[in-house]
């Protein structure tokens, strides 16, 4: 092993990662210092929870073909990704607005977010992703969460402060406030609320810090201790004696379940009170019998409103608490939950409940009785935010690799050319035992396929334009436009209908990926005598099954299952019309025009509309080429015959043409780019349509006039020394280079493709 390797060097790299973490205790004075001077250390729990996610940043994201800002906190940056939410940013926007809003004390303080959708939206992630991230962010500097712990050792009789009754010493005689009390709380309400104001005047902020509430119980206990015996004995400092460092120490803590972050799963049980704030420990409860009161140090302070508090307050699946949620109504807005009749506690806790559709129609249950309705008020205290189904296939196909390979990496991409390539790639899952493992390839498209699929049984098809398909609708809302042939048409040109169902129903990512881990084991009766071609699972075998298996699955109605047959069909063709660029791009690559004739063909053009002279391979200056332009229109762009030209001049429609398709397109791009000298050579040729086109697109007639001979017919077993043979064996080597095909799937594509040309080749 190398040092770097070795055990040694992973424990000093953890020691690293604990002391960068953790800092000594300080006492209550030095704390205050430490918060004058950096505010946000005593941020209250909204104002910290929205810190927390803007500190990762944002992004660009194109979702439904809008592009919008998406915060990075929610892509789970410190985990690689492992629980990001993929897609939902307009819902995730909303929801950092709504807390916001709440640590702002804007209306919405009384507020409990609800997150609601069907299941496999993310709504689960969101909780993993919050978990995770408020726990790095707790370990930066920035991010530092402090509370307070006592000591009472040695003032006398008393056994000290206790969790269990044992009396110990030293570093054992300290216990930490169980329900991360705020370290400001110490002090007297007038006090505090000066310090706050002065914390408000040093912070560049807009929201301000806000501290109120009490000290918990418990160190409520330990303070009155330490007052009473000082008080007894005469001091006449007594806050500062019962907050001497000997007593009272601020420390900083990571943020983790149970630790300012409080989750109540749906298994939990117990009474409403346990659930929400613990229990009484009988035992200790006579052991620490307090003159004939109950001691909250017998509490056992385990409930979700007591280990969240100071942070963050989850409610999972909270159709299986809905008893709970009522009494929960009042804790937003009076911040406040008993645990006895004359024992109450202050909390300062952003609650979250995450729940399926099951929860609205427990919800609903009395709305027939309108005023007297008796869930309204806790209705009008939730804040709903909806998950929805994925309706861009970008983000579906990385859902179903993560699904089915656990890849967890974001997706990210310079152009949505680059990202259809990643849509693309292929996927090899190892199944089997630990004696007999295949290898199982999903071919090129295939994941692409599914993704397209699920995103078009999700559309809502009643807002959609004439001569428009669903397939185009989640084209455009992945790309954020619309490419036939040179015209291009932005998002912004369609009006879809804002209260669309689009992402409400459809195809879940969970079916998808059952079909698919059902096919990866599944016998394929084809062959191949040297390819291993039946380990190869196509995209037209995953669209089948998919809709196949509709009508046995019992999360569909029988108008579902219809509907979405019904939809195959399209997402077949355009499936099949991806298979089919590859191909003619691999038959014909050698054949394609380079960009360094393209881009003098543009240079050209630009110079003979604008009556500006080029520049030759000398670093003379000349007139535009009338040839040049003629030749390429001709010859690489098939758009026009000699017919339309009188010799090298252009006809009127050439001309047309040249303003229409390539002068606009480098106007458009001078616009954008005003503020710079602009020249022709400075667009990409990949941002004029019809020069995109030529740069990428072949069709069969470009291969009849390349090659003669070839004969599509012949394709699965073309005779030896023929041309089709030829180029056969070149297809195949170019997909794999080209497209990351293997051989195997390569023979299966070019073999679908042909299948189909050959019908209609003569």
């Amino acid at each position: 092993m190398t040092d770097r390797e070795s055990g040694e060097s992973y424990v000093t790299a953890a020691d690293r990662a604990l002391q960068e973490t953790y800092e000594e205790p300080m006492s209550l004075a030095e704390y205050v210092d430490a918060a004058l001077s950096q505010p946000r250390i005593a941020a209250h729990a909204a104002k910290y929870l929205v810190a927390a996610i803007e500190a990762a940043g944002t992004r660009t994201v194109i979702e439904e073909g809008e592009e919008t800002e998406r915060y990075r906190f929610f892509d789970d940056p410190h985990n690689d990704g492992e629980h990001a939410i993929l897609g939902n940013t307009a819902v995730l926007n909303a929801f950092v607005d709504d807390l916001r809003s709440i640590a702002a004390g804007r209306g919405k303080d009384e507020k409990i977010i609800w997150l609601a959708g069907p299941t496999a939206t993310g709504k689960s992630e969101l909780k993993r992703c919050l978990i995770n991230g408020l726990r790095e962010f707790s370990k930066t500097d920035a991010g530092r969460r402090y509370t307070v712990e006592w000591n009472v050792a040695g003032l006398g009789e008393s056994a000290g402060l206790t969790y269990g009754g044992e009396y110990r010493d030293d570093e054992d005689d300290w216990y930490e406030s169980p329900v991360q009390s705020h370290p400001l709380t110490v002090f007297p309400p007038e006090v505090r609320a000066e310090i706050v104001d002065a914390l408000n005047e040093r912070s560049d902020d807009h929201v301000p810090i806000a501290v109120e509430g009490r000290l918990d119980p418990f160190c409520r206990e330990a303070y009155d201790y330490l007052e009473e015996r000082y008080r007894r004995d005469g001091v006449r400092d007594l806050f500062s004696a019962v907050t001497d460092r000997r007593h009272l120490r601020v420390k900083n803590y990571v943020v983790d379940v149970g630790q300012g972050i409080g989750v109540l799963h749906s298994e939990d049980d117990g009474s409403p009170k346990e659930r929400l704030v613990g229990s009484w420990m009988a035992g200790m409860v006579r052991e620490l019998d307090s003159r004939g009161r109950k001691n909250p140090q017998a509490f056992s302070y385990d409930g979700v409103l007591s280990q969240g508090n100071g942070l963050l307050t989850i409610v999972e699946d909270a159709a299986q608490h809905a008893d709970l949620l009522r009494k929960l109504l009042n804790v937003p807005d009076e911040g406040s939950v008993k645990l006895d009749k004359g024992i109450g506690m202050d909390v300062d806790t952003q609650m979250i409940i995450i729940s399926n559709p099951d929860l609205e129609a427990q919800l609903n249950q009395h709305a027939e009785r309108n005023a007297d309705d008796p869930l309204k008020a806790l209705k009008r205290r939730l804040d709903r935010r909806e998950f929805d189904y994925l309706t861009n296939i970008s983000l579906e196909a990385e859902l179903i690799r993560r699904e089915l390979a656990n890849e967890t990496t974001i997706w990210r991409a310079e152009s949505y050319e680059a990202l259809e390539r990643t849509i693309a790639e292929p996927v090899t899952v190892s199944v089997g035992g630990d004696d007999d493992v295949s290898e199982i390839e999903l071919a090129p498209h295939a994941v692409g396929a599914a993704a397209l699929y699920s995103v078009v049984t999700r559309l809502d098809d009643d807002d959609l334009p004439a001569g428009m398909e669903l397939v185009d609708k989640a084209l455009l809302f992945d790309r954020g436009y619309l490419q036939h042939g040179d015209e291009r048409t932005e998002r912004e040109t369609f009006d879809f209908d804002e209260d669309s169902a689009d992402g409400e129903s459809g195809i879940p990512v969970t079916y998808t990926r059952d079909v698919i881990a059902d096919l990866l084991y599944a016998e394929r009766e084809r062959h191949h005598a040297d390819l291993p071609v039946e380990d190869v699972v196509m995209p037209q075998d995953v669209l089948d099954a998919m809709a196949a298996e509709l009508a046995e699955a019992p999360v569909f109605s029988t108008t579902e299952r219809g509907e979405f047959e019904s939809r195959v069909v399209q997402v077949k063709n355009q499936v099949f019309e991806r298979q089919r660029e590859d191909v003619l791009e691999a038959l014909l690559h050698d054949k394609r025009v380079d960009e360094a004739t393209v881009a003098e063909y543009v240079e050209h053009v630009y110079a003979w509309a604008a009556d500006e002279q080029v520049e030759n391979d000398r670093g003379e200056r000349e007139e535009p080429d009338p040839l040049v332009m003629k030749v390429f229109e001709t010859e690489h762009l098939g758009r026009f015959g000699s017919e339309s030209y009188d010799g090298s001049q252009p006809s009127p429609a050439v001309r047309e043409f040249r303003m229409e398709k390539i002068i606009t397109a480098l106007n458009r791009h001078a616009w954008h780019s005003r503020d710079d000298e602009f020249r022709a050579s400075d667009v990409a040729l990949t941002e004029i349509p019809v020069i995109d086109t030529v740069l990428g697109s072949h069709d069969w007639d470009d291969v009849r006039r390349a090659y003669e001979d070839f004969d599509p017919r012949q394709w699965e077993d073309p005779p030896s020394g023929t041309e089709t043979a030829r180029l056969k064996e070149q297809t195949i080597e170019k997909m794999v280079e080209l497209f990351d095909y293997s051989a195997a799937s390569a023979e299966l594509t070019s073999r679908h493709v042909m299948g189909q040309v050959s019908y209609r080749w003569d």
